[in-house]
């Protein structure tokens, strides 16, 4: 086989050999990097909602937040660890943990009407504060 075919076949088989591996069940639903499998759920769901409140205007100040990048992609971020991790904390938090991924899967896209985003940051809020409520 010539060096072209070889090339033009490998290119072929490339996405297929690639596609096969995303398949595999060590990287389904890993939202996060860097952690240990048996990290605390609630340590590392508390910690992503501490991360994103950095880039927070103060409780009760929502209406005032700006909604740049840096703050939903920590949102996004906040969104990611709790799909990872939520189902694992206490059952008393299931409805806090539904609660923040419904409203960080709206906080975490940019074409969000603002008014919405306001609501859904006042709701995250408090359900985030249950949840670092409920590990501590």
């Amino acid at each position: 086989m010539s060096a072209v075919k070889r090339l033009a076949a490998v290119a072929l088989l490339l996405p297929v050999l690639l596609v096969g591996c995303q398949d595999d069940e060590s990287s389904a639903q890993q939202y996060s990097t860097g952690g240990d499998p048996t990290d605390s759920p609630c340590a590392r769901v508390v910690s992503a909602i501490g991360y994103a409140d950095l880039m927070l205007e103060p409780r009760g100040r929502e209406d005032r937040q700006h909604f740049e990048d840096a703050v939903t992609g920590r949102l996004a971020e906040a969104r990611g660890i709790t799909l990872q991790f939520g189902d694992r904390l206490p059952s008393s938090l299931r409805g806090a943990v539904e609660t923040v991924k419904a409203t960080t899967a709206g906080l975490s896209k940019n074409d969000v009407p603002r008014e919405r985003q306001v609501t859904l940051l006042k709701q995250y809020r408090a359900a985030a504060d249950r949840i670092v409520a409920g590990c501590a």
